[in-house]
């Protein structure tokens, strides 16, 4: 603001002591007549007015008058500033209606009044002050840049008449939210810098605003930018942004050339420049610094690679996602079937303890819940139906099985650098039944694999780990104690070590295998494979035997000893065997289906056989009554055969005729 001419310090408080004259100091540097009479015409006044006012409060509060001499008023006839004057009030202005601009910088204002009067007024400038509320400027309609920077101001409030208004300056305060100021659809320039604010919002309404400084704030999230039409100029710097998502709005402003983030996290991030430059093609600025084509392009470029890269990243977050989703989805439908395995099985135990009779037949009274049980597993199943059932993946050297329908993947054609890599198999959440069945398959389809891996798959007694016998070579076995039982044994390790000593396991649950373990093996269960053998039938181990060593036991049996050549054949034979004895080969592993499906068959030989013997019985029983009933008749059936032959020979004549007519008969 230029100086019009005139500086005054007015001090002012509340009178108590009215014999105590008001004093005026004049700079005097800019002394002369006229201004010692606007001196003398301030005391004049002010003597005459200082107990007419009242500030609202118990103790009287008198405002200084201000008149300026006609030959002033020339010089700055539409100008008044009454800068650095120490003002603590706003003084009363007398016969300036026609002013425009009033500058009270660098004073002590506590409160905007005695200022109505000036409706003409179109600049008020009100810098570096103590002012708490923004108040007393609803007659001002004129009003054009209303400067309130640097004062106390807590709230933007009081601005409903000033729909005029192109700048408003509030930097510098403690306002924390921006509001009541969507009105002003004339407002060019809004500076709201070194404030409290943490969110940029309400600026609907600003259709006229081109400029809008935010700096040094707190602002973490920014919207309704979008909604500028005019906005070209936004400074950010040195708030608390920290991700492109919170100002994602600018990108979607067209008018916008020049932006300021520098300062805030999100500044600090490699992409920062290129992301922004390529959401934003129309910026000319950033960061107060001209953009350049080749910076546009290589911003271009650089911002693909990125997006490529987040969509990649959030590819990999969706796939582990689901996989995450669809583990337990099977540890839930394994959970269900486990329960389900346990109340079949108390339930069974329970009718066989405890029978009651129901029309002569034994049967078990189920309880409600029992009932039901199919109903509320089926429903438990059904909101999970939409998430897969099993889960086949390769982690680096390992193939993880998830869920029963996972072992389907061994009968698919692997690739051989896949099959290749694959060094330890790990089956969660599948019945070690069912893992049987496939076990012969793992070294045809990956011949590197060495480790087996189980988790949550029902081991729960030592005789199952006869069935990884048949495997041709591991090195490695893990047994996790989750969902397998038989690891609170404690003497499972030693089972393991002598039932697969032929495959020399060099590590048990991480633990090294030591030549202590093994002999400690063997002291514990070699007298187990002795008993096993000797009780076996010569059929069944002559099953288990090869064709060198049935050679052999043939001899041993016919006590002829062995013959020159058969120590090699048996050595060559447990080579391919995987050295495995003939005494461990005896202890063997029947899943409980193989065992369902003999105890069938044993049954259906049974009843055929049954059927047999009594169709054998009931014919024999019927030809031995048929050969008593003959022996009763015969008697008779014989004197009335001798009877009838000798009527029929008794006339020789006749005979022989009656024997001609058949001759002849049989001819015809």
């Amino acid at each position: 603001v230029n100086n019009c001419g005139l500086q005054l310090v007015i001090q002012t408080s509340a009178i108590t002591d009215k014999s105590k004259p008001f004093e005026f100091r004049i700079n005097k540097e800019q002394s002369s007549f006229h201004n010692r009479l606007l001196q003398h015409d301030l005391e004049k006044n002010y003597s005459g007015r200082q107990d007419n006012t009242n500030f609202g409060s118990s103790s009287s509060i008198t405002f200084p008058v201000l008149q300026r001499t006609a030959e002033e008023k020339i010089l700055n006839s539409d100008r008044l500033t009454l800068e650095r004057q120490k003002l603590t009030v706003c003084p009363i202005i007398d016969g300036e209606d026609h002013l425009r601009l009033l500058n009270f910088q660098h004073n002590f204002i506590t409160r905007i009044q005695n200022i109505s009067n000036l409706q003409h007024l179109v600049f008020l400038d009100l810098y570096d002050n103590q002012i708490e509320e923004i108040s007393g400027l609803s007659t001002l309609r004129s009003l054009r840049v209303l400067l309130l920077g640097k004062n106390r101001i807590k709230k933007i409030s009081n601005l409903e008449n000033l729909k005029n208004l192109d700048v408003l300056d509030l930097h510098g305060n403690q306002i924390t939210k921006i509001e009541n100021i969507g009105h002003l659809s004339e407002l060019r320039v809004l500076n709201l810098a070194r404030n409290l604010l943490t969110i940029v919002e309400n600026l609907n309404g600003l259709d006229s605003l081109t400029e809008l400084n935010l700096r040094h704030n707190q602002v973490s999230a920014i919207k309704d930018v979008d909604t500028l039409p005019c906005l070209q100029r936004l400074f950010l710097s040195f708030n608390n942004i920290s991700s492109f998502e919170d100002i994602l709005c600018l990108a979607d402003s067209s008018s916008l050339s020049d932006i300021t983030l520098d300062g805030n996290p999100i500044a600090q991030e490699t992409w920062y420049k290129h992301t922004v430059l390529h959401h934003m093609m129309q910026l000319r600025q950033l960061d107060m610094k001209r953009i350049t084509e080749e910076e546009r392009r290589m911003a271009s470029v650089a911002a693909r690679k990125e997006e490529e890269r987040k969509r990649e990243s959030h590819k990999q977050t969706l796939l582990k996602e689901k996989k995450r989703l669809t583990i337990c989805n099977i540890a839930r439908q394994w959970e269900i079937q486990q329960n389900r395995i346990a109340l079949v099985a108390s339930l069974n135990q329970d009718k066989d303890n405890e029978p009651c009779q129901i029309n002569g037949s034994a049967a078990y009274v189920l309880p409600e819940e029992s009932r039901s049980l199919d109903t509320i597993l089926s429903s438990a199943v059904q909101g999970l139906s939409v998430l897969e059932s099993h889960l086949v993946e390769v982690e680096g050297d390992t193939l993880c099985l998830y869920g029963a329908g996972a072992l389907e993947c061994l009968d698919r054609n692997w690739s051989v650098q896949t099959a290749g890599i694959i060094v330890t198999v790990s089956f969660m959440f599948i019945e070690f039944d069912e893992i049987v069945q496939v076990l012969a398959k793992l070294k045809i389809k990956f011949p590197n694999f060495v480790h087996l891996k189980f988790k949550e798959t029902n081991l729960v007694m030592l005789q199952q780990f006869n069935a990884l016998a048949q495997m041709h070579h591991i090195e490695q076995l893990t047994v996790d104690p989750q969902g397998n039982p038989v690891v609170n044994f404690t003497l499972w390790k030693y089972y393991v070590l002598f039932r697969l000593n032929h495959f020399n396991l060099q590590k048990i649950n991480g633990v090294k295998v030591t030549e202590n373990d093994i002999v400690m093996a063997e002291r514990l269960f070699g007298i187990l494979a002795l008993v096993a053998s000797s009780e076996l039938p010569q059929y069944r181990m002559l099953s288990l035997l090869g064709e060198s060593r049935r050679k052999q036991f043939h001899y041993l049996l016919e006590g002829k000893g062995k013959k020159s050549g058969t120590g090699r054949e048996e050595s060559s034979d447990n080579r391919r065997n995987g050295g495995e004895s003939t005494t461990r080969a005896t202890l063997n592993y029947t899943t409980k289906d193989f065992l369902m499906e003999k105890l069938e068959e044993i049954k259906e030989r049974k009843t055929f056989c049954q059927t047999y013997i009594e169709n054998l019985v009931k014919e024999a029983a019927d030809i031995n009554m048929k050969n008593e009933s003959l022996q009763k008749l015969w008697p008779q059936m014989f004197i009335e055969l001798v009877r009838d032959a000798v009527i029929e020979i008794r006339n020789k004549n006749s005979y022989m005729k009656l024997c001609l007519q058949r001759i002849t008969d049989q001819k015809q």
